[in-house]
């Protein structure tokens, strides 16, 4: 999702650009839903828009409008409403496959040179330009390459560039739930000793779960039938929803950390999960995905523009400052308040719930932080402004 919308947005620039895909569009075209979302923060909505891409998404896009975060049984909770900053929405949750739809759509109607179905074989470095070769026996050369091919990314690893890597003794499990009652736009994350429990609305009365769940216990909960396994979610999920229906199909990760020492190395880019890959405790995993593909897009652009070369090592540099700080600073957040409430240790469960009732009364403090959780906060690139590339 991030590399196609990368793609997309430079090709509408009138950038030339080759995608290339082990998947087919045509796949993507017709995927169906398989119980995973993504949250899509304000700030990304404006990204995909700038793309050209949110018209394709938003009649499929089920607004946050609140966000309400619990430890545990605790009476004191964090509420985030987004009547209360007059933005829109905070958020929205969208089916990847909704999003993989449209950008494929899209790449069938622009000027992409797409080579989908088939790997990347070779990628040779030059001084001017990179050469790829792909199975199917075409050869392309560029100035510049972008890595977007995931958490363990080959062209990150064959370009030598190392990783800070530190895994979780946890499993988030993720499906979909059908309910009786409407959600009306409300997105709960409940922490229990195990880790965050995540309920996010989607539209036509279902939410999406992100459940993570210790290691151990993990794959006996995966391995339960359809009514053993309601039932352990039920305990979780609680009643307010009324009735649930769990979905067709269950996915299941291990949790990590993965952040790329270097984002750039000569004619070469990484975005996305092959630059950064976060815990889910705040949902920001594609977000932070889209704010690389709309700082790269606009350094490339911007080059272009000067009649500099895209895939120079200077070119590169701009990005990596501005990209590095801002997602060392999310695997942080994200990994202290992970570390913070995955436990059941009564004199930090207390000072916790102390701290969330106290954010939730100091109203100029929580206006901060949910623009930040809406990516409306810090040095923004124009897509992030509203602004065209």
């Amino acid at each position: 999702m991030v590399g196609l919308s990368l793609a997309l947005g430079l090709a509408g620039a009138g950038v030339p650009v080759a995608l290339i895909e082990r998947a087919t569009l045509s796949d993507m075209a017709v995927a169906s839903f398989d119980g995973r979302g993504s949250a899509v923060a304000a700030g990304s909505q404006r990204i995909l828009d700038g793309l050209g891409l949110w018209e394709g998404i938003a009649d499929e896009a089920e607004p946050i409008l609140e966000i309400r975060v619990a430890d545990g049984e605790s009476p004191l909770f964090l509420h985030y409403d987004h009547n209360e900053i007059g933005a829109g929405p905070l958020g929205w949750v969208i089916e990847n496959a909704v999003i993989r739809r449209s950008l494929a759509d899209a790449a069938r109607q622009s000027c992409l040179q797409v080579y989908d179905g088939t790997d990347l074989l070779h990628c040779d470095i030059g001084e001017n330009a990179a050469v790829l070769n792909m199975a199917n026996g075409t050869s392309i050369s560029a100035r510049l390459v972008v890595a977007a091919d995931g958490r363990e990314s080959p062209l990150r690893e064959t370009a030598g560039i190392g990783v800070v890597r530190w895994r979780y003794p946890q499993t988030g499990i993720v499906c979909a739930v059908k309910h009786e009652a409407p959600h009306n736009g409300v997105a709960h994350e409940h922490f229990l000793s195990a880790g965050p429990f995540a309920i996010l609305p989607m539209t036509e009365d279902r939410s999406s779960i992100v459940w993570t769940e210790h290691n151990d216990l993990a794959p006996d909960i995966l391995a339960l039938d359809d009514d053993a396994f309601a039932a352990q979610l039920g305990q979780r999920f609680g009643d307010f929803l009324g009735e649930i229906q769990i979905g067709s199909k269950r996915w299941s990760h291990p949790l990590a950390v993965v952040h790329a020492k270097r984002y750039i190395a000569p004619r070469l880019a990484l975005a996305g999960d092959s630059a950064h890959a976060i815990h889910p405790i705040a949902g920001q995993g594609l977000n932070i995905g889209l704010r690389d593909v709309a700082t790269l897009a606009e350094v490339i652009i911007d080059s272009l523009r000067l009649g500099l070369d895209p895939g120079s090592m200077t070119t590169l540099e701009r990005y990596e400052r501005w990209r590095k700080p801002d997602n060392m600073m999310m695997i942080g957040v994200t990994d202290v308040l992970n570390r913070l409430f995955s436990n059941d240790i009564p004199p930090i469960r207390v000072a916790r719930d102390m701290g969330l009732a106290a954010v939730d009364r100091a109203t100029p403090l929580k206006k901060i932080f949910m623009r930040h959780a809406m990516g409306l906060v810090g040095d923004l690139p124009r897509l992030t402004r509203g602004e065209p590339l």
